[in-house]
């Protein structure tokens, strides 16, 4: 034990004590985990977050001891001094660490009593209802499920800062009260006392501050940053979150992954050692690539599934659609796509199965899900049949590479839709079917991202990613108008074609982070902030410190930000970010345990200048 943690009141940890110190004298404190009262003896096992110890109170031996283990419950706080000794053969509990020895009491000291908790602390995988969890999360943390969670979690924000280190990254911390920029989501805004009528706001991403961090020569930086969004929750989002935030000077893309990737190699070797990772170094897919394959710029790795083009056995040597159904043949007429998944073993599914993943499918957007169906005779069996032909109806499988009891899968929609919506099926089904090995990890690398997406509203090409990510090289005259004057987009602008140096981690089907080399030139990126429909004021507005601080020479620098609490989650086995967070908010974004957020204290809105216009709080 460390002499840290030694103190009056232990001299051990509930999970320290072995065979090799029986004899010895120890003390130990922590809280009662279970009870037994043998009358003479009472048995209590006392927990701390390093394990369990068994401890003996025998009225014999020590009946002032006796007397107050009498007073004891379970969650009663307690330092307990006695002797170690062996436990009897045949007695021994081989699931504890400690289970080969139990301390034997001479004194037991109440350091604080407890009341009934809500719920069992000792029962790990009772049913507990997640807002009565929420309402004593410190209790809940007691639980060995989350302890083990919470434990997991720092032992990798531990491993991330020492290889930061080790690679002669400089840790830094930026503020929290910032201007409000555009991140793509809206701003908690924090109202100035000493400046009436304005406000800071928290900030979504430390984006701007990082990228002046290289211009200042800080050449690499990073931090464990604690960021805000005021949008809505699901199991994957908190209003205020947690991320690996990086940057690097003199780097290009390559350099950016190969560090990251390595960082995530070593992370995975420290924290769940165990597990294997499916393939290093990991796989890089395009953009393309990615949704062309699977539907989803987050592919999930563990397992086939693929989206596959039937174009070819539905149109003619022209390229004219003659499949015979004319839900096909119009979305092929009119310049959509044909695609399809295999979901294998489905075959047999009952009309009900069938009609939720087509109910699933709509809810994604498409317009309908037809079907074909492999029997184990080898025949096909679609309500669609009849339109497409039997030998049709055969190409079409035999393309699909469907096999005997095979389901196939297809959705004729614009192409993005098309994609889209089956990649989001072929995730479902992967989950459903237990297609994904549990116990593996498959990241992979997405890069070339379209550098814009189209804003018919606003008439604007928004950045796909951040704003001051930089562009390929060779797509670097793309960024233009077709009109030539960057006031004026336009759908079929060049600049829609470009593609920008963005990257994306992706792992087992979740987006673990995102970054870009940056533009790193004042008037390319005052071309590209135009071509998103920011005039000069509002450049200068928005990104004034940036803009100023490229007139003053700013290096080649590229980063990537990653989610914390994302890879917590799924390095334990976790969907909800809520089950790696001490005290995350619930899907209202309320804390049930500190009743927040609250009205303000009496006068705190007339300090501020502000005065409260709404609908009547409840």
């Amino acid at each position: 034990m460390s002499q840290a943690i030694e103190s009056p009141y232990r001299s051990h940890t509930c999970g320290q004590l072995r065979a090799t110190d029986s004899g010895r004298p120890a003390r130990l404190a922590g809280w009662v985990h279970r009870r037994r009262d043998l009358g003479h003896l009472i048995f209590l096992e006392l927990r701390d977050r390093y394990g369990i110890t068994q401890v003996i109170v025998d009225a014999t031996e020590a009946p002032v001891a006796h007397a107050a283990a009498s007073r004891v419950r379970n969650e009663f706080v307690l330092s307990v001094a006695g002797t170690v000794a062996a436990r009897l053969a045949g007695t021994e509990n081989v699931r504890l660490a400690t289970g080969a020895i139990e301390l034997r009491a001479s004194e037991v000291e109440i350091l604080s009593e407890a009341k009934t908790p809500p719920f069992y602390i000792n029962e790990p995988d009772a049913p507990i209802d997640e807002a009565l969890r929420l309402r004593y999360r410190y209790l809940d943390i007691r639980r060995e499920p989350m302890l083990r969670r919470l434990l997991l979690r720092s032992r990798l924000v531990q491993a991330i800062r020492e290889i930061h280190h080790e690679h002669g990254f400089v840790e830094i911390e930026t503020p929290n009260l910032i201007r409000s920029t555009p991140e793509g989501a809206r701003d908690f805004i924090v109202p100035s006392r000493l400046k009436p009528g304005t406000v800071y706001a928290l900030p979504q991403s430390p984006q701007q501050l990082k990228q002046l961090l290289m211009v200042g020569g800080l050449d690499r930086y990073f931090q464990i940053a604690r960021c805000f969004r005021d949008e809505d929750l699901r199991g994957d989002r908190q209003p205020e979150f947690t991320q690996l935030d990086l940057e690097m000077s003199f780097v290009d893309e390559a350099a950016v992954i190969g560090f990251v990737e390595e960082l995530a190699i070593r992370v995975m070797a420290a924290v769940v050692p165990d597990r294997p990772l499916l393939e290093v170094p990991f796989p890089r897919l395009t953009f393309h690539e990615a949704i062309e394959r699977f539907g989803s710029d987050k592919p999930d790795l563990r397992f086939g599934m693929e989206l596959i083009d039937l174009a070819p056995e539905l149109t003619d040597p022209t390229g004219a659609a003659v499949s015979g159904f004319r839900v096909f043949d119009e979305a092929l007429a009119d310049g959509g796509r044909v695609q399809a998944i295999v979901a294998p073993g489905m075959a047999s599914a009952s009309r009900s199965q069938i009609d939720e993943l087509t109910e699933l499918a709509r809810g994604y957007g498409a317009k309908g899900l037809a079907w074909l169906a492999v029997e184990a005779d080898g025949s096909i069996r679609s309500p669609i049949a009849k339109f497409l032909g039997a030998e049709r109806a055969a190409a079409v499988v035999a393309r699909t590479g469907a096999k005997s009891a095979d389901l196939v899968l297809v959705v004729a929609d614009r192409p993005a839709m098309a994609a889209d919506v089956l990649g989001r099926l072929r995730s479902e089904l992967g989950s459903r079917l237990g297609l994904a090995d549990p116990d593996v990890f498959a990241y992979c690398w997405i890069t070339q991202f379209p550098m814009y997406k189209w804003d018919q509203e606003n008439r604007r090409w928004d950045a796909t990613h951040n704003p001051f990510s930089g562009v390929r090289p060779e797509d670097l005259d793309l960024l233009t108008t077709t009109s030539g004057d960057l006031a004026r987009r336009a759908p079929d602008d060049p600049a829609g074609q470009a593609r920008a140096l963005q990257y994306d981690l992706a792992l087992n089907g979740w987006e673990l982070g995102g970054g870009s080399i940056r533009i790193n030139q004042r008037d390319l990126l005052a071309r590209s902030f135009a071509l998103q429909g920011q005039t000069a004021d509002g450049m200068a507005e928005k990104f004034g410190a940036v803009l100023d601080a490229f007139e003053y020479g700013a290096p080649p620098h590229g980063g990537i930000a990653i989610g914390i609490d994302r890879w917590a989650a799924l390095l334990a086995d976790q969907t909800n970010i809520r089950e790696v967070m001490a005290f995350p908010k619930t899907q209202s974004g309320s804390d049930l345990m500190l009743d927040a957020p609250s009205a303000p204290e009496p006068g705190q809105y007339a300090e501020l200048g502000l005065r409260y216009v709404g609908p009547a709080r409840t």
